[in-house]
């Protein structure tokens, strides 16, 4: 039988849908929280604070900038989630990853501050464009969907150049984004979600379709950094990471996390909510009792402090 091409079978994976989705119990799997990353342990110290500072701050703007709050409302009814998740996802970014602004227009300057500013996605002196038009990237031609085009590149980088030398050039053994989508330094996400470049482009249809913004092209690095760097952009941006996650766990998995804020704030921290899911729906093929999805450090945090956190809405 002809092997399925990886486009192909990408799209056959989020075509199924289970006829009825088990609902994910509350809380934790984990009793005790997971071991916290040592580079988010060392980005804290180095900014002389702490995580429990750096929660409280996060907390502290939720609480009194209901601009933000309101925001934060009407974007979550847009894509149809609750608003829990969108608070989960800030909270643990900014308790793990970043600092907290004081207020909402803190983060509408520091989105000013990169407006017109000259950069682009390349690697080297590679382009993205010359890149996915390798001929490598053929069995993604065929995706007009951006969540499925960038997840079937993605793929191919780690199948076909992560740490390896093709057509005499070298790759680093990093992720995707780190190479080729993050011009400043690897690792550096923006803004009020800290979303990285690669996720909002695999979210540009969606958050085109929902909240009428520009669809964003890999050729215009500026466009896709205000996307991720304008709050409301951003926001629009959050909404679509946790649904997809949320539409993913039910379709392909057969596991409804709508209900386990902890669940969809560790698949916004960790990514690849399509592959994670298709891991999981393996597991639980040859498996007598459900296998659950699990909690990291950081959606630990958000179900441990749920009761606090749906208080500020």
């Amino acid at each position: 039988m002809r092997r399925l091409t990886l486009a192909l079978f990408i799209s056959l994976a989020c075509m199924a849908t289970s006829a009825v989705a088990a609902q994910v119990p509350a809380g934790n799997r984990h009793v005790e929280q997971p071991a916290i990353p040592g580079a988010s342990a060392k980005r804290t110290k180095a900014g002389k604070t702490t995580f429990d500072l750096k929660y409280d701050k996060v907390i502290e703007l939720l609480a009194t900038d209901r601009q933000l709050m309101s925001k934060i409302k009407k974007t979550a009814a847009d894509y149809g989630i609750d608003p829990i998740h969108i608070v989960g996802a800030i909270v643990g970014e900014h308790t793990y990853n970043v600092d907290a602004y004081d207020r909402l227009q803190s983060y509408y300057v520091k989105a000013a501050s990169y407006a017109g500013n000259s950069f682009n996605f390349s690697y080297k002196d590679e382009s993205i464009k010359q890149f996915v038009a390798r001929p490598e990237f053929a069995e993604c031609g065929n995706l007009s969907d951006s969540y499925l085009l960038w997840t079937c590149r993605e793929t191919v980088w780690e199948k076909s150049f992560r740490g390896k030398t093709v057509a005499g050039k070298s790759y680093p053994n990093n992720r995707f984004s780190a190479v080729f989508f993050q011009p400043f330094y690897a690792g550096q996400t923006f803004g009020l979600g800290q979303i990285n470049p690669l996720t909002a482009l695999m979210m540009s249809d969606m958050v085109a379709a929902k909240s009428r913004y520009p669809r964003l092209d890999e050729n215009d690095a500026a466009g896709v950094y205000k996307a991720i760097m304008e709050p409301d952009i951003s926001l629009a941006y959050m909404a679509a990471v946790l649904r997809k996650s949320i539409d993913d766990y039910r379709s392909i998995a057969g596991m409804d996390i709508s209900q386990n804020p902890g669940l969809t704030a560790t698949l916004f921290n960790v990514g690849s909510s399509l592959q994670r899911a298709r891991t999981l729906a393996h597991k639980n093929a040859g498996s007598a009792e459900p296998v659950w999805p699990e909690e990291n450090y950081y959606g630990w945090l958000v179900n441990d402090r749920l009761d606090e956190l749906k208080a500020l809405l």
